[in-house]
């Protein structure tokens, strides 16, 4: 088993803390987002992790000394969305867990014994257009859509991939980049738009395990809240 971390991102909407550091390394109660996420896999025997950096790169090289980390770069990181940053690590995709660099986990739901493919996932209140998920009674996530509707599950940037899925996902990955139609898209796309062809879970969270940081608002709640 290993890990996925996406840290390419500029984090524009929360500058001007992000103007000197990448919003992955932004610490909240005195620990930086990704350090916490790191911690939280080696706490279940997750030693083989990946770190994918873009923006202020050199700012991550102290997490493979202190954590032994690898890092990837992702030097098209202002360029296009997080489909590429995944394309560069797709080899790494069996197995896997995959996890956003702004994301704050509040509680350490991950598991070593996960084999299905799994979105890990809580109710939330008051959001904007964000990616819900619909599942059947097994759990199992039948399609993915946008909208604004409280108490729905959502995508909370963290996802784990046994090894069938996560080949068929780097196959349609693969295919999307080669044919040079996804400047725009996020990696989610593919799973989203293949959802049907693999068997992915609803892993359920409480609505306060996990937070993703999109501005300084939720930044200060979080700080203020937790």
């Amino acid at each position: 088993m290993r890990a996925i971390l996406l840290a390419a991102g500029m984090g524009t909407r929360l500058r001007p803390i992000t103007l000197e550091t990448p919003k992955p390394l932004i610490e909240i109660n005195g620990e930086s987002m990704i350090e916490r996420q790191i911690k939280s896999l080696k706490e279940i025997g997750v030693e083989d992790i990946i770190v994918v950096t873009g923006y202020l790169k050199e700012k991550f090289d102290f997490l493979k000394e202190k954590y032994g980390v690898k890092t990837v770069h992702n030097d098209m990181y202002d360029k296009y969305n997080n489909i590429y940053t995944m394309y560069l690590v797709k080899d790494y995709l069996k197995d896997t867990y995959v996890i956003e660099g702004d994301i704050y986990l509040n509680k350490n739901f991950l598991r070593k014994d996960i084999e299905k493919s799994s979105y890990f996932s809580a109710p939330k209140y008051g959001f904007q257009n964000e990616w819900m998920l619909n599942v059947d009674k097994n759990g199992r996530v039948t399609a993915i859509e946008e909208g604004s509707e409280d108490g729905r599950y959502i995508m909370c940037g963290v996802s784990y991939w046994n090894e069938k899925d996560g080949e068929y996902i780097v196959k349609k990955l693969e295919e999307k980049v080669e044919d040079g139609d996804f400047t725009t898209l996020f990696w989610d796309h593919i799973v989203r738009d293949n959802i049907q062809k693999v068997d992915v879970r609803l892993e359920k969270l409480d609505s306060d395990d996990v937070y993703e940081i999109d501005s300084l608002e939720e930044l200060q709640w979080i700080e203020e809240n937790l």
